[in-house]
């Protein structure tokens, strides 16, 4: 059983409480896919067999063992990633070794097979509402129009909640003028905290 060095050192250095935990998960992955590869990701402990399998993290108050493809692992039981081990304070929180193995093995199934996670469901983009006096502004300006064309939804969106969320006509329209100025340079809402 090949080891990482790096995860040894994790767990000895994570709360009393997690250390049992981060042992039993360790020797669940091993069982589950014996040629598993151990290595340390994003800070926390990971395992790779053909492909990101599986990890685990320590907290103050809890631990977290999670599956890549979880989703894939537990069905359509609305479990993804962390599933149901998202918030594990002991070991009797976990279920039996026997079905924690299982899950590796359907894990390291899925990965020897080259089976893919479902993309996330992406939530519709609401459409940019663009205030009428910013609408009417941009027409006198065919460079600041273009410009706003060109944008990005999000840099639209800026824009126009900026100038939506004026409190004062006499605000709205120092934005108006503002926007139309900044766009006709080529510039974003947020132009001035760009990484140059």
């Amino acid at each position: 059983m090949p080891t990482d060095k790096r995860i040894d050192t994790y767990i000895a250095k994570s709360k009393d409480f997690a250390k049992p935990i981060l042992e039993h998960l360790r020797g669940v992955v091993h069982e589950g896919c014996p040629d598993v590869v151990e290595s340390i990701k994003w800070g926390h402990p990971a395992f790779d067999y053909r492909g990101p399998l599986c990890g685990m993290a320590a907290f103050n108050a809890h631990c977290r063992f999670f599956l890549w493809k979880g989703a894939l692992v537990f069905g359509k039981s609305g479990h993804a990633g962390a599933g149901p081990f998202g918030d594990v304070h002991s070991l009797a929180e976990l279920p039996s070794r026997k079905l924690l193995v299982g899950y590796v093995r359907k894990a390291a199934s899925l990965n020897e097979h080259g089976v893919k996670a479902a993309p996330r469901e992406r939530k519709p983009v609401k459409p940019v509402v663009v205030p009428v006096p910013l609408r009417a502004a941009l027409k006198k300006n065919a460079r600041a129009q273009a410009a706003f064309d060109a944008c990005s939804p999000s840099h639209r969106r800026e824009y126009a909640e900026w100038v939506a969320e004026a409190k004062t006509d006499d605000t709205r329209q120092r934005r108006i003028d503002t926007t139309i100025e900044w766009l006709a340079q080529g510039k974003s809402r947020n132009w001035k905290y760009e990484k140059k």
